[in-house]
């Protein structure tokens, strides 16, 4: 199994980041997919979710309406767009397959400057 996030960075408060999740080795389209993010002194939260099943998408309330989360059944691999931006999404996200007993990656890096 192997799952790699991409696409983090810093950005500047109101700017766009778009993440992915590339993933092998299981069989992608029977997971659902999450992001998670952990910043510095807190606990993990779930950012966004995406059902394999339904499609039906859950949102946190903080990042409503700003992030996007997708997958692409083909190429195995999971986005999130991340829109206005700000300080307090600085953190580093997670990418998740079948929940807490599922497969995460490594984490990438999101660094949001005021």
């Amino acid at each position: 199994v192997r799952i790699v996030e991409s696409g983090g960075g810093v950005v500047q408060a109101g700017g766009s980041l778009r993440l992915s999740c590339a993933t092998s080795g299981f069989t992608f389209g029977d997971y659902t997919i999450g992001w998670f993010r952990q910043a510095p002194g807190k606990e993990r939260e779930a950012v966004s979710c995406l059902s394999n099943r339904d499609g039906i998408r859950y949102y946190a309330d903080s990042v409503k309406g700003r992030f996007t989360i997708s997958r692409n059944n083909v190429k195995t691999t999971a986005y999130l767009q991340m829109n206005s931006l700000k300080p307090e999404d600085t953190a580093v996200y997670y990418c998740n397959c079948g929940g807490a007993l599922g497969f995460w990656g490594q984490g990438t890096q999101v660094t949001v400057s005021s």
